[in-house]
């Protein structure tokens, strides 16, 4: 089993900066990718950035240019830096990873969720 732990999440004024958490444990052959997805109330979750194995990354157009991922394999941990945020940011923050277990089986995880909230 995998389990992903989030954390850094919070409430911040519009303009200001975050920096997200997740780490990653457990039976973990390989990690894949790990990345952020987001789901504001009445809305379907969306991706917000992505980044694989071999340091390759996307992100939704709405972030780009204010959010960086990035990941440390040696710690199993993905960074989402979030700088210049806007209220239309605030969302439930999940963290995602594809992960290659001990006994080789590819599977998809997601963690908890932490609350971004960023007032106007």
């Amino acid at each position: 089993q995998v389990q992903l732990v989030e954390s850094g999440g919070g409430l911040v004024q519009a303009g200001g900066s975050l920096r997200l958490s997740c780490a990653a444990s457990g039976s973990i052959l390989n990690i894949n990718y790990m990345g952020w997805y987001r789901q504001a109330p009445g809305k379907q979750r969306e991706l917000v950035a992505r980044v694989t194995s071999g340091s390759s990354t996307n992100y939704a157009d709405s972030v780009k240019g204010r959010f960086t991922i990035s990941r440390d394999n040696a710690k199993r941990t993905v960074y989402l830096q979030m700088n210049s945020l806007k209220p239309e940011d605030t969302a439930v923050y999940y963290c995602n990873a594809g992960v290659t277990s001990g006994s080789s089986r590819f599977s998809q995880y997601w963690g908890q969720g932490t609350q971004v909230t960023v007032s106007s």
